[in-house]
């Protein structure tokens, strides 16, 4: 965005930071929705009370502490990852709902959606129970792609990273929220144990939507829909300046030429997402869906949907305390994380945090085979720290980049044009491996039970860091070759750097950008700069 006379491309006037970073941040809040979800569920299928509801009697697992109820493979599979198969429609769904609705009201709507599907988790019946969970998913879906839209089109440039980058730490704080939850009820013998942690979600889901309802509508949004003058004063509000000051005059002009380039070559349909024309819409469109789908692979999840159950297997005790422990790394490492997004760039954090978190992983694979199996008498107590200890580190590393960062990248990356379809089909394909990877796990992981309801797994136990350390060089390499470096570029310089750059020369050509300045505005005048600037 240009912020000034000189076509900086500041975003917005210095002396409106403060609230612009109010309104573009609240937005972040819908994190908690996903973010407290998954924390819960991991927990909730573990509590006594919620297993002799939904679980299934063996007397010959009975022990002191335990009744005998325990879910089958095939159903803790379902349960944990069909919300991921509702959050896959639910994105795809945002592209409607975020342009015909729009960005604001459509996070609104989705907040409705969400709370239909919490009200049927609170009943004792299987199947209602997980249709709730898929109508809770697809809110989720809805308000995972509209958030970081709406994020992206109104935040100053300067900051976009850390301000989208909040929508990751809001989900990190929904999880720890979840731990605390649980830790809380976990005793209880009743249905209280599990209903209240999922009650509680209605709040969340209260605070976001009256929340929203507030703030503007993104003006890029309106400006797409023809609607100028409601996109001069959302605008205006944003910058707190009148809506005929020049400001905000010049930041219109930037993006309604930025629109007509678009334009000129695409209408905009899904056909426009996967065209490589001079936008490079295709190459943007792909890189946002793998991205995404990188982003699960690095096997974060498995830590947070099944990190209870598998530290209780690791020989771990107190496993929920340990879980609160990962929590707590994530939300603090998250927070250090989205201060580095505007600082240190995107390229540069996700390579740091692929690396990082492969080196990690593989420490846990080989330590965990060797001196950490409880396949033995005695568990090895210095071998347990240590695997937890580099499962935190692993947090760690994915807390500061690949947490937030991906978000911030899949917001910025798409041409105004495309972007609610570019978005909505990057987001589905995190959900679509979010839904794999949840389902597939326990049977990767879990032993192989025998009897009736016997079910033949691979029981890797913790040999599957092997594979989510492989995943995460498989990050590397395709950050290296994929992702531009466009620390401090508006979204419509964001548009010129893939049309006149390439990824490997990103940086480079972004410090030029910077340097002069360079605007769809002065390109479109055909001033010398742009003449010359056609020739790098």
């Amino acid at each position: 965005m240009p912020g000034g006379p000189g076509g900086s491309g500041t975003g917005v006037n210095t002396g409106s930071l403060f609230w612009a970073i109010i309104m573009s941040a609240f937005a972040a809040f819908g994190g908690i929705l996903f973010g407290y979800d998954t924390g819960t569920i991991g927990g909730v299928i573990a509590m006594p009370n919620w297993l002799e509801t939904f679980g299934v009697y063996d007397p010959s697992v009975a022990t002191a502490g335990d009744l005998g109820y325990y879910l089958p493979t095939a159903h803790k599979s379902l349960v944990v990852s069909i919300l991921s198969a509702g959050t896959f429609f639910g994105a795809l769904l945002a592209f409607p709902m975020a342009d015909i609705v729009g960005r604001k009201w459509g996070i609104v709507a989705s907040c409705g959606v969400f709370c239909l599907g919490v009200g049927l988790q609170l009943d004792t019946h299987w199947t209602t129970f997980v249709v709730g969970r898929v109508i809770a998913g697809f809110g989720v879906g809805l308000v995972s792609c509209l958030i970081p839209m709406y994020q992206s089109e109104c935040a100053p440039k300067s900051l976009r990273g850390m301000i989208v980058g909040l929508y990751q730490l809001a989900i990190t704080i929904g999880a720890l929220l979840a731990a605390i939850v649980l830790n809380a009820t976990k005793n209880e013998l009743s249905y209280t144990a599990w209903r209240t942690p999922i009650a509680v979600q209605f709040a969340w889901a209260a605070i976001l939507s009256g929340g929203i309802a507030l703030l503007p509508e993104s003006p890029r949004f309106l400006m797409h829909k023809g609607r100028e003058d409601e996109a001069r004063r959302a605008l205006a509000r944003f910058m707190t300046m009148p809506p005929e000051s020049p400001e905000v005059e010049l930041e219109l002009d930037e993006i309604a030429t930025a629109l007509a380039a678009d334009r000129a070559i695409g209408q905009g349909t899904y056909m426009d997402c996967f065209r490589n024309n001079e936008s490079k819409n295709g190459l943007r469109t792909w890189t946002g869906i793998w991205l995404q789908g990188w982003q699960q692979l690095t096997g974060i999840n498995f830590i947070f949907y099944y990190g209870t159950t598998f530290f209780e297997s690791a020989g771990i005790t107190n496993a929920f305390i340990i879980t609160i422990i990962a929590d707590v790394v994530n939300t603090v490492m998250t927070i250090v994380g989205v201060q580095l997004i505007d600082r240190v760039g995107r390229r540069r954090l996700l390579l740091i945090g692929a690396i990082g978190m492969c080196f990690c992983e593989f420490i846990v694979a080989i330590v965990g085979v060797t001196a950490g199996r409880t396949d033995t008498a005695a568990v090895n107590i210095p071998a347990q720290r240590v695997l937890i200890a580099f499962v935190c580190f692993y947090i760690a590393f994915y807390a500061i980049s690949w947490g937030p960062v991906v978000w911030v990248v899949t917001g910025e990356i798409f041409p105004l044009n495309i972007r609610a379809k570019a978005m909505s089909l990057s987001v589905a394909s995190n959900w679509l491996w979010n839904f794999g990877i949840g389902y597939a796990t326990p049977y990767l992981v879990d032993p192989s039970t025998t009897g009736v309801n016997g079910v033949a797994t691979a029981n890797l136990g913790v040999k599957v860091f092997f594979i989510w350390g492989s995943t995460c060089l498989g990050c590397f390499i395709f950050t290296y070759f994929f992702i531009p470096e466009v620390k401090g570029l508006s979204l419509e310089q964001i548009d010129l750097l893939y049309r006149e750059s390439s990824v490997l020369k990103s940086d480079s050509y972004r410090r030029q950008m910077l340097e002069v300045g360079e605007t769809y505005v002065q390109k479109k005048k055909g001033d010398g700069y742009v003449e010359e600037k056609g020739q790098v």
